[in-house]
């Protein structure tokens, strides 16, 4: 037997596992976050607790900040999965919780997916959560905004984690073959371009990183070499389980909107189906189709919108299985729409140069006079009325400083076509092209 062989033999823990980083100075990524002055440094600098709610995508650290904020601070800590996990579970914790606050000694529950508690399994945890009887950290990929009620979410403080950089994951990389008892004596390497490949197939997750780089390390021959065909192997041969957590979950959902996008309705409603099959919840589409049918339908098709708002309140309201037709219809309608990323566009390049510019001040004549001091000072001057047009429209300056843009530059497919036109006539300085 290799060197190797008998390595993985051992019944180790998952590399993701064995390499989880035990202290702040170890983490990788989130230096928005964990840098000096930052909000975390800040609290473990302090020993200051309270509760928190970390939102981002998987293989951020979510979990392992938790536990190191409470090492950090010598703090008892419960981790609680809202899959698997009810309130029962969470009176347990809770009572613990009290009987550690008699002894002076501070208790952390940790919830992973908090967004799977119902809204009474939240309600649970309100008044220990205000009495500090424990201080809540939960995890979620989903929108906290959406997903936990209002009372919980105005005593937590919302950090978002953001996927790891390419640097991030080079230096996950580095430490795996550097640190693991597996991989550093094992024999095992990659070859020249092996790992900007796995860096790229990662997607800014170093736990997806780390399970894949263990399945094709198991994978090598006598050379023990990681190569390029090893490592598409790994990577198609994971199973593909949809867990509405992992991997599986965040690619089908990107194929789905991918398909909607490229205006194929069959393969849309393909991909619904993987997610209604597997368990998806039907409001996660129904948001996501929202999202899309401004990013990538816009005025080509103002219709989209309300098709897709009127959607997810059906399906709210329906629920499962027949929230599946509505869900088809929504999706094959935007599907075969005409498309346009023109509005998203508008508001990106508006959004930059207001960032880099700063916010200007408003012009006299834009502005609002509701008193005669306001009127004295000239507030609202000038301003022209368009509905006093009889095409109730005024060549008008709306910039600041008169200084003329054009963020809006409408297709030429659906309803945009409409709306190029008219707004050539109206502004022909801006539109002429």
């Amino acid at each position: 037997m290799s060197a190797t062989s008998s390595l993985f033999s051992q019944h180790l823990p998952p590399l993701a596992d064995r390499l989880r980083p035990r202290t702040m100075t170890d983490f990788i990524g989130q230096s928005h976050l964990i840098d000096d002055n930052k909000i975390l440094a800040k609290l473990l600098e302090k020993h200051q607790l309270f509760s928190l709610l970390f939102w981002g995508p998987p293989g951020t650290g979510k979990t392992t900040l938790a536990r190191i904020i409470a090492k950090s601070l010598k703090a008892d800590i419960h981790e609680l999965s809202a899959v698997s996990s009810g309130v029962k579970d969470l009176r347990k914790v809770i009572n613990q919780g009290r009987a550690n606050l008699d002894l002076g000694r501070s208790t952390i529950l940790f919830i992973d997916e908090i967004h799977r508690f119902s809204k009474s399994q939240q309600d649970a945890l309100l008044h220990a959560v205000e009495e500090g009887v424990i201080t809540l950290i939960g995890a979620t990929t989903e929108n906290p905004s959406f997903e936990v009620i209002s009372p919980l979410l105005s005593r937590c403080r919302v950090l978002t984690l953001k996927p790891l950089s390419d640097d991030n994951l080079n230096t996950v990389i580095d430490r795996a073959f550097s640190e693991d008892v597996v991989l550093s004596q094992g024999n095992i390497s990659l070859s020249g371009n092996t790992k900007p490949m796995l860096v790229k197939a990662s997607g800014g997750d170093a736990r997806k990183l780390l399970n894949t780089l263990e399945l094709a390390s198991s994978l090598v021959g006598d050379d023990g070499v990681i190569t390029p065909d090893i490592l598409s192997e790994a990577l198609q041969s994971k199973t593909q389980l949809y867990d509405k957590t992992g991997d599986y979950h965040y690619d089908t959902i990107s194929a789905f909107i991918k398909s909607v996008r490229g205006s194929d309705p069959d393969a849309a409603v393909y991909w619904l189906a993987v997610m209604l099959e597997g368990g998806e919840k039907p409001e996660f589409i129904a948001r996501r189709l929202i999202i899309l049918a401004s990013e990538d339908i816009g005025n080509a098709d103002p219709q989209g919108l309300t098709m897709a708002t009127s959607g997810f309140q059906a399906v709210h309201m329906i629920g499962m299985p027949e929230a599946a037709i509505i869900l088809s219809q929504v999706t094959t309608y935007l599907a075969s729409a005409p498309k346009s990323n023109a509005s998203y566009l508008a508001v990106n390049q508006a959004i930059s140069k207001v960032a880099k510019e700063g916010t200007p001040g408003v012009p006299l004549h834009l502005r609002n006079a509701p008193s005669e001091l306001m009127e004295s000072l000239d507030y609202g001057k000038d301003y022209s009325y368009p509905h006093n047009d009889p095409e109730h429209f005024v060549d008008e300056n709306y910039f600041p400083d008169g200084k003329q843009e054009t963020f809006y530059v409408p297709s030429t497919l659906g309803y945009e076509e409409f709306i190029r036109g008219r707004l050539k006539d109206l502004w022909p300085k801006r539109y002429s092209k």
